[in-house]
């Protein structure tokens, strides 16, 4: 590892960014290919909570991870159990994944500490540290909570890990931009490379918010399905039968590389992050943009930055939520973005479809199936789309049924959240 300071190599967008290493936790199973794998036969990792009681909640599905498919103490040791919030150890079993996939090893000569990073979102972070402390404080006082209080529960504290366990030096700071949060780390961590000032960087995001008071918060805004007698049918995009979104855990961690220090060590490369447009509503701080023009910009942004025309995309991971309004929102964005032609003819499908919302992660994992997506030329269906809701305007093709296997070109990974904030990467096929 060198410890020396260098100034950036090289500037703007002669620095292509390639994606070489991929890590997630879903609902469906425990690594990126595994998930990837069930999501192209189109299952459901969508249940009743079994972890947690929630009988007195509304919504008593979600799509679980913890005592399901991921058994979180074959991971860590106690003390690192009690230094790491559940979020955090979601996102560190991830970045191992992610960093083995691509060969990430600190000792060898390829890599320098100082210029490779790691930017992570979150859109709730330490929730399950705070409610479990705050029980700790009000049933025995202050002197019992724990001192990894602070640490375990701060929002940047799955990025500080994550380069604790790496030996990373370079940039390294968490987003929060809600469900956008994972989005906005990707973009910007392509801008670290891309501005050349990283060669490698780790990006993505996790969560953890299945738990009592927040599936209250989200039920009392009317956000979740409630359709507890058949979870597997909850989660709808575009549906016309749609209630509302499935919360859900987990994490995506993505090996962002630049071009030039992937070819030189002889990495595999699934495909390119190759443009970011992000944009915000600036109106209701729940509700998404009803005209789907400022959304729209985002997808607008990351075209042009990536240096395509909209005939090239020919993939996109929806946001898909399941939620009436964001569903026809962003079907008119798509529109807005791309031209009534170039969206008609377009594959759509919903990621959450299968495995629900995974907050601030969803970025994250949908950013990891879309690039295998496209290294693999076949891309998941929605499932449970029925009847799609062409009355509010949900037209397009969202791949019901069965997967899609097409070389296709280019993608869009759309996410939109609480707040305004409107995130589409641009990615593109690596031949």
């Amino acid at each position: 590892m060198s410890s020396r300071i260098n100034a950036p190599k090289v500037g703007g967008r002669s620095n292509r960014v390639v994606i070489t290493g991929l890590g997630a936790i879903t609902p469906l199973a425990v690594g990126a290919q595994p998930s990837f794998e069930r999501m192209i036969r189109g299952d459901n990792g969508i249940g009743t909570i079994t972890r947690i009681d929630v009988e007195a909640n509304a919504t008593k599905i979600a799509g679980e991870v913890r005592g399901t498919v991921l058994q979180i103490e074959a991971h860590f040791d106690r003390m690192q159990l009690k230094r790491l919030d559940p979020f955090s150890q979601l996102g560190v079993i991830a970045a191992r994944e992610a960093a083995a996939d691509a060969g990430l090893d600190m000792a060898s000569a390829h890599f320098d500490a100082s210029r490779c990073g790691v930017i992570l979102g979150t859109g709730i972070g330490g929730i399950e540290g705070i409610l479990a402390q705050h029980t700790v404080i009000t049933a025995s006082g202050p002197r019992r909570v724990t001192p990894f209080f602070v640490p375990n529960i701060m929002s940047n504290a799955l990025a500080g890990n994550v380069a604790i366990e790496f030996g990373l030096e370079g940039p390294c700071y968490a987003t929060s931009s809600a469900c956008a949060s994972s989005g906005h780390a990707l973009g910007l961590a392509m801008r670290e490379i891309r501005n050349g000032y990283a060669d490698v960087m780790l990006a993505g995001g996790a969560e953890t918010a299945t738990n009592p008071l927040c599936l209250a918060g989200f039920n009392q805004i009317k956000a979740l399905s409630t359709r507890n007698d058949a979870p597997e049918l909850a989660s709808r995009p575009f549906d016309r039968d749609r209630d509302g979104f499935v919360i859900g855990e987990g994490a995506g961690i993505l090996v962002l590389e630049s071009e030039t220090h992937a070819l030189a060590r002889g990495a595999r490369i699934y495909c390119e992050l190759a443009g970011f447009g992000q944009s915000d509503d600036a109106g209701h701080i729940t509700a998404p943009d009803a005209t789907a023009v400022k959304p729209a910009r985002a997808l607008s942004h990351a075209i042009r930055d990536a240096g395509l025309n909209v005939d090239e995309v020919d993939y996109v991971n929806a946001h898909g939520t399941s939620t009436m309004l964001n569903d026809a929102m962003e079907t008119l964005a798509i529109k807005v973005a791309m031209g009534e032609e170039a969206a008609a003819r377009t594959a759509i499908s919903s990621t959450k479809s299968m495995i629900g919302h995974l907050i601030g992660a969803a970025s994250a994992v949908e950013a990891v199936v879309t690039a295998l997506t496209l290294q693999r030329g076949v891309a998941h269906p929605t499932r449970n789309l029925d009847n799609p809701d062409v009355e509010n305007g949900c037209d397009l093709d969202y791949i019901p049924g069965s997967a899609r296997e097409k070389p296709f070109r280019a993608a869009l990974s759309n996410s939109f959240g609480f707040g305004g904030h409107n995130v589409s990467l641009a990615f593109r096929r690596w031949d």
